[in-house]
């Protein structure tokens, strides 16, 4: 059928199944980055939460690169620069500056995890669109074989129509898993950032903690 059918049909049916294994490509590649993803935060969550103070937590994280990790390495640098000033300006500053900080690495790792499933996006909505140009340039052959012989006879209209209705399952075939695939990432990614952002919670809390003790210290 492939063979016989229009090779603008042809160049359809290539791009759809090249469609497709893009998207059981990238679902493969996301299953495990996300996965692993899922695994460092997990384990950063946790020695965060079993930190006594910031410095600690900074000192047990050594060596990591998940995001949580470098939100309390972010967060303990800023604490060091702004140490001199805290006495005369307060840590109202502090804490807002390092809320700042927390936020931007919460977007911006959830950028970078994002990569790849736009693709899925971008198939799921063009892949049917793309099978209907396949099927109406299939549909036009039809018909213009009709118009060459003469005749309505089927084994005339069928090779048209059958590459027609070929185009279309390839886009559907392409479509559909590219839309599943791409709203459960963009679950999975949302849970992801859910956990992060109580990773940063967990370190604003501790240097809040910390702060206090300070303060206390110092009265």
């Amino acid at each position: 059928m492939f063979e016989a059918a229009h090779w603008v049909v042809q160049a359809v049916m290539i791009l759809l199944a090249a469609a497709s294994f893009v998207t059981w490509t990238v679902l493969l590649f996301k299953l495990v980055e996300i996965a692993i993803a899922r695994r460092r935060l997990a384990r950063t969550a946790a020695t965060v939460e079993t930190s006594a103070t910031l410095d600690e937590a900074v000192r047990r994280l050594a060596g990591r690169k998940d995001p949580a990790a470098f939100m309390a390495r972010a967060s303990f640098e800023e604490l060091q620069r702004s140490d001199a000033a805290l006495d005369l300006a307060g840590t109202a500053g502090l804490k807002e500056r390092v809320r700042s900080i927390l936020e931007r690495v919460e977007a911006q790792a959830g950028e970078r995890l994002r990569r790849g499933i736009g693709l899925l996006a971008t198939i799921g909505s063009v892949g049917p669109f793309v099978g209907l140009f396949g099927t109406v340039w299939g549909i036009m052959n039809a018909f213009i074989g009709i118009s060459q012989s003469q005749t309505t006879n089927l084994a005339v209209v069928a090779p048209g129509i059958a590459e027609a209705l070929l185009a279309t399952g390839l886009g559907l075939v392409a479509a559909i898993p590219a839309v599943v695939i791409y709203n459960h990432f963009v679950r999975s990614i949302a849970s992801w950032r859910l956990s992060l952002a109580d990773a940063g919670a967990a370190i604003e809390r501790m240097l809040s903690r910390d702060l206090d003790y300070r303060s206390a210290g110092r009265s």
